[in-house]
């Protein structure tokens, strides 16, 4: 699990408990159920009227994902491609199908028992590129979920500070209880720009990032996988694979 998510959002939800405390104000001033209800309710509704259900379901388990997710290390997957090479080298292309049932990764399985079931390399490359697309599609449809309600939210705060509003000038009879009504509408508007800041649009960014590099890992697969069934030499196929990836990443020498 990497936690840059989770850590960033309480760190920006600590700031503003801090700013709260600093300021002398009271932090239930700003939980009032009616806005938050308002503002997170309505936000999840419009998003889900702006696809289809299974988009709507798809998103909800991308957000677990987005905190419980951890990016599968380059150097994990150069290593095996490299590993397959050897074998299909010594003992033949036919030869990888032992040691595909210890790979946990599906699309690495796949794409070399394909080239074991005798595949054409034009072919394995269309069905490999034609599987990246359908996740990257995929994924991004689900980020669009969620930055489509870093959209909706601020202006549903603005409405539900808006109904606040007209409710108050109800009540100018009153003057004693203007100024807790009035901060108490503009709480809608705290809550729609808080949520899209500090929620909707750090969830939708972290799964965009994390598709990225899913779809790096899947496009050393299919290069790696090419490669073998080309009958390129291990440690030229070490060199090429590790030349598609960033410096910045960690890199471990196969053995």
């Amino acid at each position: 699990m990497d936690p840059a998510t989770l850590i960033g959002i309480l760190l920006a939800f600590g700031a503003l408990v801090g700013m709260i405390t600093l300021e002398g104000a009271n932090l239930t001033s700003v939980l009032l159920p009616a806005p938050i209800l308002l503002v997170v309710g309505a936000t999840v509704c419009v998003a889900i009227a702006g696809g289809t259900l299974a988009d709507a379901g798809r998103a909800l388990k991308g957000a677990g994902q987005a905190f419980r997710g951890k990016p599968v290390p380059p150097a994990q997957t150069i290593t095996t491609l490299v590993e397959l090479s050897e074998k299909a080298r010594n003992d033949g292309l036919l030869s990888m199908e032992s040691m595909l049932e210890e790979v946990d990764d599906s699309f690495l399985r796949e794409a070399f028992q394909a080239i074991v079931d005798g595949m054409d390399s034009e072919e394995l490359r269309q069905l490999l590129e034609d599987k990246l697309d359908t996740k990257s599609g995929r994924d991004r449809q689900v980020a669009k979920f969620y930055s489509d309600m870093g959209g909706y939210a601020p202006t549903i705060g603005i409405i539900g500070t808006v109904v606040s509003l007209v409710h108050v000038l109800e009540y100018l009879s009153e003057p004693a209880t203007l100024g807790p009504s009035i901060a108490a509408a503009f709480v809608a508007t705290l809550w729609g720009v808080m949520t899209a800041n500090f929620l909707w649009l750090p969830i939708s960014n972290r799964l965009k990032r994390l598709s990225d590099l899913e779809c790096d890992r899947m496009t050393l697969v299919i290069e790696g996988a090419l490669a073998v069934q080309g009958g390129l030499q291990t440690r030229a196929l070490d060199e090429r694979l590790r030349a598609l990836v960033p410096d910045d990443l960690p890199q471990e020498k196969a053995a």
